[in-house]
């Protein structure tokens, strides 16, 4: 019996996957041009518009099985055709019922159902051409591998196997299909690189250029030309060429690269990567039986981890919960901003320049205090300008608009028509509260002031003002083009007006906003600094740095703790230290090996070739009270145990899927761990230091 009969008769006799929004398979004949023959078009439409893109479930799949049924025995067809509904392939699996299932075996079985449909593409009687419309991810990229050949549209804006991030493989396929089809070099890029890179994902010539595509056609008349090309290949007058792939040392070697970058970057702390690389090793000499059985094998495995659950659920929260912030105001409360004002013109002033720029499309002016700094500040967002062009990412009338609405003044007079104006200057508060003063001189009473403080009190910046209530925190995460999280914080006196345009302004600069209480660093740098303040402080001890820093190795961080401190500046993280010591102070004490190695002037304790550096370490040396790698991890956690509870009962956020949800989106906090508080849940510290931050089951198996 296969997996499609199996499901077919549990689909029939049980009530499940009845939350499936199904995805069907809509057969109509083609008559190719040029005489080539009539083609079955098989389409993919789960009868909603784009924002409820294709997906896999059960049904879905049974779906797209009885419409390759309804082809397999035609003799009057010569070719099958595979596209979606308008600007969607398919995006995957849905998701949804993965949860639900309820062992190894039921897991299994939902990876053979893939398998059995899709393999069925690519052994039917006549070609099949898959046609990538739209957006194609997971199951939707690997139903086309399975294919004879395809092209893909110009408009595709994501194509992606994401499956790995969230705490899966590519196991419809993709981990053996692709690298035969391009190479095991370029296949990891998209197996392993791009999920390990935040999910980035592919655009159309991305997908051509790497071969995965034959062809490629203008979004306008894709599917036209795309008949059309296959009517040229049918009839002999295209002949599909791809280069061989090396399944040799070249396979080895690439498999090999990314084994190395993964232990460096994750030190096996996702399951899902190690696995996904060993089923592309194993690839080259499987047979394509053997590969999906192994597929099938490893997707059981994973789909009952607790690294998918946790994946899931950071997946939900990035999904959902950042697009309805809690706590956030009426959105019809916001005002419109039609001019934007950035006090300071350093690195960070730049950026702010550019992205409201990019975004609001509106006028953004700079000031600072001698023409030299701001020609350097405006000077430095044209040249991303330019970079943006020469990179094909604007055209050439846009990056001129866009030069020309960044522009600098030496007064804050050009603020007077101002809605908006962020100060992004030295952060020290009298000059914080001296550039608030200069600026309510010269704005409309409306005007929205944020300020981009790290970690100040953003009501102690408005104390003075004459009108507190429209001050508003507004915290980036460096580089602000890259990290999507935007802290917005209310100050003691904020009103609904100002924060409601505040969350407007997040969501016009496609930001995930998470609304926060004024409190000492806010979320993230809070967080990051106990961390760092456990790890120092072991250090202090006695701890080798060199242990210290493995000690973490086990989360999986984008980081390890004193590479953050490099990236962060010892400078600026020992001032925000000294905030929160002077707020807490038992729980954030200042080491003196730090403030001696800040005041040495080295901004890490790497040399330039990522070994140690020996003066680092002297600066960092002595105390009579080491600790082992197991003991520092234990001390950090319960340290961060600790320290989200008190932010839970300060109310600095709403609750614990937010403080997941920056560290997420803020300090690359990796999905398979959910963020922290499953991580603390399922290793049970939480329970060390009070109650589970998250219901049983959440985040995790059962």
């Amino acid at each position: 019996m296969t997996s499609i009969d199996i499901w077919r008769s549990q689909l029939a006799n049980e009530d499940r996957n009845a939350d499936e929004v199904v995805t069907k398979a809509i057969v109509r004949d083609v008559d190719l041009p040029h005489g080539a023959g009539k083609l079955a078009l098989i389409t993919l439409d789960n009868g909603f518009d784009h924002t409820k893109p294709n997906t896999f479930g059960p049904h879905g799949l049974l779906a797209l099985n009885d419409a390759i049924d309804s082809v397999a025995s035609r003799d009057d067809i010569v070719a099958v055709g595979l596209t979606g509904k308008p600007f969607i392939f398919a995006v995957g699996a849905d998701l949804k019922g993965l949860p639900g299932l309820k062992d190894r075996e039921e897991a299994k079985m939902i990876a053979r159902l893939g398998h059995d449909v899709f393999r069925r593409l690519g052994e039917l009687d006549v070609p099949t051409f898959a046609y990538y419309n739209g957006a194609a991810m997971g199951g939707g990229v690997e139903a086309g591998l399975h294919c004879t050949y395809r092209t893909v549209s110009r408009g595709v804006p994501a194509f992606s196997l994401p499956e790995t991030f969230l705490g899966l493989v590519p196991g419809w396929g993709g981990t053996y299909l692709l690298p035969h089809l391009i190479g095991a070099e370029k296949a990891l890029k998209v197996i392993i690189d791009n999920p390990m890179a935040n999910n980035r994902v592919m655009k159309g010539k991305q997908v051509f250029d790497l071969g995965i595509a034959d062809a490629i056609f203008d979004a306008a008349d894709f599917l036209e030309e795309s008949l059309a090309w296959t009517a040229r290949v049918l009839n002999g007058d295209v002949k599909v060429e791809r280069p061989e792939v090396d399944k040799g040392t070249g396979w080895d070697d690439a498999v090999n690269m990314t084994g190395f970058v993964l232990e460096g970057k994750l030190h096996g702390a996702a399951p899902s990567f190690v696995r996904a690389l060993d089923l592309v090793r194993q690839a080259k000499d499987r047979t394509r039986d053997e590969g999906f059985a192994a597929e099938d094998d490893a997707l059981a495995d994973l789909i009952m981890s607790d690294e998918l659950r946790a994946g899931l659920y950071a997946f939900d929260l990035v999904q959902k919960r950042a697009k309805r912030p809690a706590g956030a105001p009426d959105k019809s409360l916001a005002r419109k901003v039609t001019k934007v004002g950035v006090v300071g013109a350093g690195l960070m002033a730049g950026q702010l320049a550019l992205l409201f720029a990019q975004r609001l499309e509106v006028p953004v002016v700079m000031t600072d205090l001698d023409q030299d700094r701001l020609d350097k500040g405006v000077a430095y967002a044209h040249g991303e300008v330019d970079k943006l062009l020469a990179k094909g990412r604007v055209h050439a009338d846009k990056a001129s608009r866009l030069k020309s609405l960044i522009t600098g003044s030496l007064t804050k007079d050009a603020f007077a028509d101002a809605d908006f104006v962020i100060e992004a200057v030295f952060e020290e508060m009298s000059v914080k509260q001296q550039v608030f003063a200069e600026v309510e001189a010269v704005v409309s009473p409306e005007c929205v002031l944020a300020t981009n403080t790290s970690s100040l009190s953003v009501s102690e910046m408005a104390a003075k003002l004459a009108h507190p209530e429209r001050v508003v925190g507004f915290h980036f995460f460096n580089p602000v083009a890259v990290l999507p999280l935007l802290e917005i914080i209310r100050a003691d006196k904020t009103d609904d007006v100002t924060l409601a345009t505040a969350f407007a302004v997040g969501k016009q600069l496609k930001k995930s906003c998470v609304l926060v209480k004024d409190a000492p660093a806010f979320v993230v740098n809070r967080i990051l600094l106990r961390l760092l303040a456990e790890i120092i402080g072991s250090v202090q001890e006695g701890t080798p740095v060199e242990t210290a820093e493995r000690a973490a190795h086990p989360l999986g961080l984008p980081m390890s703790p004193f590479v953050l401190l490099g990236l962060v500046g010892p400078a600026i993280a020992l001032h925000v230290n000294e905030t929160l010591h002077e707020a807490f102070p038992e729980r954030f004490p200042v080491s003196d090996k730090f403030r001696k190695f800040v005041a040495s002037g080295k901004k890490s304790v790497y040399q330039p070739d990522f070994t140690f550096d020996p003066e680092a370490l002297e600066i960092f040396a002595g105390g009579d009270n080491p600790s082992t790698e197991e003991e520092v991890l234990q001390r950090a956690m319960r340290g961060l145990a600790e320290e989200i509870r008190l932010m839970l009962d300060e109310g600095v956020v709403a609750a614990p899927e937010d403080i997941d949800l920056c560290l997420i989106l803020g300090a690359g906090y990796p999905f398979h761990l959910g963020g922290i508080t499953p991580y603390l849940d399922r290793t049970g510290i939480s329970s060390q230091t009070g109650n589970r931050f998250l219901a049983p089951g959440v985040a995790q198996v059962g």
